[in-house]
């Protein structure tokens, strides 16, 4: 079925629906609506006129959101061919995207933990805590590395090579 062949209704309710779960994991309100919409159109490629139409919102919520989204990694901006407006796209591996790009923020963390445990003392009741904190992290960050490659081979047998 065509994306005109859809019913906007059934969309807008697809996309509001999805975006609720989003916003309810913690994403910002409009943020989740604008990538709900983008998820949801075929070419996973919009304007911010259209996102704006689509979701009835003003071109000042269509940039803060996506602003928002291009900082995760969930959404790029290009030029469209022959003008100067931007569209906004969703990559097949937005996921990956997201999800790989909280490497740098969890080696923050660990960075500043390890200089907690450093400055309150390891055998401190304090230092005990942010040591297992860091080792919970260091951690995470082992399982998600090796799970990302999983996926990687998972997603080239269901899908081909991206």
């Amino acid at each position: 079925m065509s994306e005109t062949a859809r019913d906007p209704e059934a969309v807008s309710r697809f996309v509001e629906s999805f975006a609720a779960q989003l916003v309810e994991a913690g994403m910002q309100r409009m943020a989740a609506r604008v990538f709900a919409a983008l998820l949801s159109s075929d070419e996973g490629v919009m304007t911010s006129t259209e996102l704006g139409e689509q979701l009835r919102i003003s071109p000042a919520a269509v940039s803060g959101a996506v602003r928002y989204l291009a900082q995760v990694h969930m959404v790029s901006r290009e030029r469209e061919p022959g003008s100067r407006r931007e569209r906004y796209r969703v990559h097949g591996d937005q996921w990956y995207e997201a999800l790989a790009n909280r490497d740098a923020v969890m080696k923050r963390w660990e960075a500043a933990l390890r200089e907690g445990v450093s400055s309150l003392g390891a055998d401190t009741p304090a230092g005990r805590r942010m040591a297992e904190t860091l080792a919970f992290f260091e951690f995470v960050e082992g399982e998600v590395a090796a799970m990302m490659e999983r996926w990687r081979v998972h997603r080239e047998r269901l899908f081909g090579e991206s």
